[in-house]
């Protein structure tokens, strides 16, 4: 028993049917790949169609994120390499692991700075550094575990991206980021002894010049990267 008959010869499609079909199927697939899939996941765009739909301002976008996320991850690299040297004890650095200047630190001497002066404070080091469009750059503090350094930075020419943090002995963490950020001020206490500071970078289309000043318990201040 059976609810349909066997098509007729007629009834089925021509291989030359079939071929036509194919090229279309693919010639329809080179179109869409080559107006909307590669404009819009790798910013290229031979026909300029995806620019007008605005694709490939999102493929854009999308390099540039992947390009900052490695570069970011490279600088960060580099930059623990580089910094081991500076939890070794040295001549500059200060005893700060001892509990006495840990109790100077809390006394409210920043305080009777800023009442005698609180147009001109007083720093311990100050640092200037130019970035051109794309670069970035580290300062980094040695500081033990528990010490405290103020800090004030601003950025002349443009807003920054920073990513304040911290490393070594094996450990690493984050204290703040932000995002087209012109200047930040406040106190950095250090979660653990190594190396404690500032990475920054310019995404503008010009030279920028980022001024930190610092003060407190630290042995020393380095630029890193």
């Amino acid at each position: 028993m059976y609810n349909h008959n066997a098509p007729a010869q007629a009834e089925l499609p021509s291989a030359k049917k079939l071929l036509r079909s194919t090229l279309i199927a693919a010639a329809t697939a080179t179109a869409l790949l080559i107006t909307v899939v590669l404009p819009a996941e790798y910013a290229i765009d031979p026909t300029g169609i995806g620019r007008v739909l605005g694709l490939t301002e999102m493929g854009e976008i999308k390099e540039q994120l992947a390009m900052e996320a490695e570069q970011d991850a490279a600088a960060s690299a580099n930059a623990s390499a580089e910094t081991i040297a500076l939890v070794a004890p040295s001549e500059n650095v200060a005893p700060l692991a001892e509990p006495q200047q840990t109790a100077i630190v809390e006394e409210p001497t920043p305080v009777v700075v800023e009442e005698a002066a609180p147009v001109t404070p007083l720093w311990k080091d100050e640092i200037s550094i130019t970035l051109s469009p794309g670069e970035g750059a580290e300062v980094k503090l040695t500081m033990s575990e528990g010490a405290t350094a103020s800090f004030s930075w601003e950025s002349n020419g443009g807003p920054v991206n920073y990513d304040t943090h911290g490393d070594g002995g094996g450990r690493s963490i984050s204290y703040e980021k932000g995002r087209g950020v012109d200047s930040d001020a406040g106190e950095l206490t250090a979660a653990f002894k190594g190396n404690h500071g500032w990475f920054f970078r310019n995404r503008n289309s010009a030279d920028v010049t980022v001024v930190l000043r610092t003060d407190g318990e630290y042995g020393q201040m380095k630029r890193v990267l």
